[in-house]
């Protein structure tokens, strides 16, 4: 295979909703490129793409698959993402190692969610973004309603390069605007038959060729002059006005294919090849330092491993991309992570689970190699004398988690080797050994994405394990102030154990004034403070102490002990077992033996005067309250809103965003459980949704009762 130099290198990326027909059209890709004889079908689960057990099983793309392209004499690496939102990891992924994105959209649906979810992330990543409208040979196909719709969400970015001439199930032909020609296709489609366009069509291409070459002379004042002088480009003055549009986002071209029959695949194609940038023209990424550094093959060699998968015969194979440099079979780089060394002692071109060998990688490439020591997903590795580090990937939160446990007790380990590999592979899958809830949370963008790695859990590691709705990670408070003593004595020969405590407990709230005065059943306690303790609790609040002792009721040594019996009780609260937060204690009185006393005696009288004085100071269970932001069209809007308020929700705000309905919400964790599931089911997949910790907020009384008695039945059990 020929080795590619940096400026013939274009890196690609398939992106769009679920069902938008990536994955044919890489098939109908790979066929017009000669790397594959004959088109497979998702149907049969021959696809060059979708090659795992488990995308086989379910029908559809779960995880991004690279292949590669030898077209016009120049490398067009493609990576195939998934379009569930569940799997939107893969894309953002795909997004931040390639320099242009090919959204496909659905005829039959126009925009969907999914659709500007994706783009948003494009935005966000300021990357270059080609249309294709695909499948437009499936019934209920209105080409002009969804351009318009198109330029209604996305903006006058929107420049046609073709269109259709009869889209529905006849489609088989189209007017290319920029080459000003027709293209036709027989009833299988494959190789077009390129004719003249139709006199009944010239006017309607002619204005759309107009708009084209506006489009591209506005990227380059030169173009423009000779534009205002001639009124028309060359093909070549439009590619490069295109090409400079591409980069800095100024036009959206649209493309029409149905990926099924490949019609107009190949006319894409020659686009990606001649008109979408480089590598080379594209921004220089930066390193965790914020220098660039230039995909420059006579450069320092670094490579970022964006990908790392275990995959059927092989083990564990690392996909890469070149950043600088040139990269050689058999070259030892450094891993940045761990400071160890690493041979790339095989280098692969890839597509799907093809792999060819190659003895070279130049600035810009995409690769795979196998068998490496210690090498994860976000790693980068260096040639001797470089430095560079890249953390360039940004995740979203997850919205949808569960607690996980092997059916088979002895599995527990493994299964939490398995469970962080598994998020190496997909950094989506998120794994929490949760001290607080005493459970394994995992952790991912939606219902099916557990599933999945709960179905390759169970069919390739061959552990069975069961999914559990995870506690809920209250807070307990309180909410007015109370005072306690506890005698902690216990004599079982020899020496005993002694230690008394006296202590008022209050609500802590930042700013409020030292404690001076108490009154309780008209005796009052004056404070004499000594010390004070401001503990920062990890779960959030603080714990508050002053030592307010007089008199040597208790020996100094003795304070950290009853500190320490208090954070029992923090960690540990009286209500639920819970921790409980922003508390300020005054231990104010006590007693000592000079013999029996210890620090175990202490740690419990603290303990459980501080439990007592908790009941007594009308305590509280406060719950994890989010902000949910719901995309949703506006046919579903009132179902939506009438689900999300059967989940104590409040409702802070709707409006109208491009097409779709936007509600702004607050709901607690608790009722979010299911909501994955939910709203797929309610609005048949077409929105989706954003969750963010926002705060904690007093859980209402009747509540709070029924978790009360929860905990009693469960602590009974015990």
């Amino acid at each position: 295979m020929k080795v590619y130099e940096t400026n013939e290198i274009k890196n690609i990326a398939l992106i769009g909703s679920k069902g938008s027909g990536k994955t044919t059209l890489a098939e109908a890709m790979l066929y017009e490129c000669g790397v594959i004889k004959r088109r497979g079908t998702i149907e049969n689960g021959n696809t060059v793409c979708d090659y795992f057990p488990v995308e086989k099983e379910y029908g559809y793309t779960v995880f991004s698959t690279i292949f590669y392209a030898e077209f016009l004499n120049k490398k067009l690496n493609v990576i195939d993402c998934p379009g569930g939102d569940d799997f939107v990891g893969n894309a953002i992924t795909a997004l931040n190692v390639t320099d242009t994105g090919v959204l496909l959209v659905d005829a039959q649906y126009g925009v969907e969610v999914g659709t500007q979810n994706i783009f948003r992330t494009t935005e966000q990543i300021n990357k270059p973004i080609i249309f294709a409208l695909n499948q437009l040979d499936n019934e209920n196909v209105d080409f002009d309603n969804v351009i318009q719709q198109m330029r209604d969400v996305f903006g006058n970015k929107i420049v046609l390069v073709q269109y259709p001439i009869n889209p529905g199930p006849g489609f088989n032909a189209m007017i290319d605007v920029l080459l000003m020609k027709m293209y036709s296709w027989g009833p299988d489609g494959g190789v077009p038959t390129i004719s003249e366009i139709p006199a009944d069509q010239m006017e309607k291409a002619q204005e759309l060729h107009k708009a084209l070459v506006e489009a591209a002379a506005e990227n380059d004042e030169n173009l423009m002059e000779k534009f205002f002088d001639q009124g028309i480009l060359t093909e070549d003055e439009m590619r490069e006005g295109i090409r400079k549009g591409l980069i800095d986002r100024s036009i959206l071209p649209v493309f029409c294919v149905s990926a099924l029959k490949d019609m107009g695949v190949r006319r894409m194609m020659e686009f990606l090849g001649n008109v979408v940038p480089f590598v080379s023209d594209m921004p220089k990424p930066v390193n965790t330092e914020l220098e660039e550094v230039a995909p420059d093959s006579n450069g320092e060699t670094s490579l970022f491993v964006f990908k790392t998968s275990v995959e059927p015969h092989i083990g564990e194979v690392s996909y890469f991309k070149v950043m600088s440099g040139t990269l050689k079979s058999g070259e030892d780089m450094t891993n940045m992570r761990t400071g160890n060394k690493e041979r790339i002692a095989q280098i692969y071109c890839v597509c799907g689970q093809i792999r060819t060998q190659v003895e070279e990688l130049k600035a810009g490439d995409i690769g795979a190699t196998v068998k490496m020591k210690d090498v994860s997903t976000g790693d980068t590795l260096n040639a001797k004398g470089c430095e560079n580090k890249f953390d360039f990937i940004k995740y979203p939160a997850p919205k949808f988690q569960r607690a996980i446990k092997p059916v088979n007790e002895q599995d527990a380990e493994k299964l939490n080797e398995i469970l962080n590999r598994m998020h190496q592979e997909d950094p989506t899958w998120l794994v929490e050994q949760s001290k607080e809830l005493k459970q394994t949370i995992v952790l991912g963008q939606g219902e099916f994405h557990l599933r999945t790695l709960k179905w390759r859990i169970e069919n390739n590691e061959k552990i069975q394990v069961n999914y559990i709705e995870p506690r809920i990670p209250y807070r307990e408070t309180i909410t007015k102030a109370s005072r306690a003593d506890y005698r902690h004595k216990k004599q079982s020969g020899g020496a005993g154990q002694f230690g008394e405590v006296h202590l008022i407990i209050e609500p802590y709230t930042e700013g409020m004034p030292e404690p001076d005065t108490y009154k309780f059943n008209g005796q009052e306690f004056k404070m004499n403070i000594r010390d004070k303790q401001e503990i920062k609790l990890e779960w959030g609040g603080k714990l508050v102490v002053y030592n307010c002792i007089v008199g040597g009721a208790i020996d100094a040594r003795f304070i950290p002990a009853i500190v320490k019996g208090l954070m029992d009780r923090m960690e540990q609260g009286p209500l639920t077992g819970s921790y409980a937060r922003d508390v300020r204690v005054c231990i104010y009185d006590g007693k000592m033996h000079p013999v029996d006393s210890n620090e175990i005696s202490f740690r419990l009288a603290g303990r459980n005067a501080f439990s007592e004085a908790f009941r007594n100071a009308n305590p509280k269970i406060l719950e994890p309250v989010y902000d949910v932001v719901v995309l949703v069209p506006s046919d579903k809007m009132g179902d939506v809103m009438s689900d999300l308020q059967g989940r104590r929700a409040i409702i802070m705000g709707m409006e109208s965003e491009k097409g779709f309905e936007k509600i702004t919400a607050r709901v607690p964790l608790k009722e979010m459980a299911s909501y994955s599931t939910a709203l797929s089911s309610i609005t048949g997949g077409r929105s989706s949704f954003t969750l963010k910790f926002a705060s904690y907020e007093l859980v209402p009384s009747d509540i709070q009762e029924k978790l009360l008695k929860a905990y009693a039945e469960e602590f009974k059990e015990e």
